[in-house]
């Protein structure tokens, strides 16, 4: 049977740079990506059941109704993201070690539905002003997109207490390595 890892973390901590390491460079972990059900449409060459469980908003609505998702957001008016349950349930049977990559809010759940067979990971950035250096950096965002990252930033950092462990990416190269050490531990349990 396999364990769940949940990395949350605010955008621009390196979260998704940490987890594409571990996935890659670490084949003992057994990680597999949870994936995640949508109600948007595919696109480009996206296909069901590889890179998202594709919905219709009244599908996900019933799936909600009737408790089949670990977690899920409206992000806007009827596109919806989430975790089925039973997709994760099949992953750990396989004996997959299921990898999330997600809000902090759907961190707490799925933490909260699997309890000791999951490690919630929360990656923190070394300070706000950090963040900000690294969001400018990216060259992704305008100003004021940058200034919601952060706003939105400040909140998820509140959530930080409820995660197992904190990781505090100060570098990338001791943050990839703290990871590891982090799986190894929890993974040898």
């Amino acid at each position: 049977m396999g364990k769940c890892i949940i990395f949350s973390a605010p955008s621009g901590s390196g979260k998704s740079t940490i987890v594409q390491y571990l996935m890659k460079e670490h084949p003992e972990f057994n990680l597999s990506f949870s994936i995640s059900a949508t109600s948007r449409p595919p696109r480009g060459n996206e296909r069901h059941g590889v890179e998202y469980f594709f919905l219709s908003p009244e599908e996900f609505r019933e799936k909600i109704d009737n408790e089949e998702l670990l977690e899920y957001e409206e992000v806007y008016p009827d596109r919806f993201y989430g975790t089925l349950k039973s997709q994760v349930s099949n992953q750990l049977e396989a004996g997959q070690n299921v990898a999330f990559d997600v809000d902090v809010v759907g961190g707490c759940n799925i933490k909260d539905y699997y309890g000791d067979q999951a490690l919630s990971i929360f990656i923190q950035p070394p300070s706000v002003d950090e963040l900000r250096r690294r969001l400018v950096g990216r060259a992704t965002d305008d100003a004021e997109q940058i200034e919601k990252r952060l706003a939105k930033a400040e909140y998820e950092m509140t959530f930080a207490p409820r995660f197992d462990v904190i990781l505090v990416n100060n570098n990338l190269e001791d943050a990839k390595a703290e990871a590891v050490r982090i799986l190894q531990q929890f993974l040898s349990k």
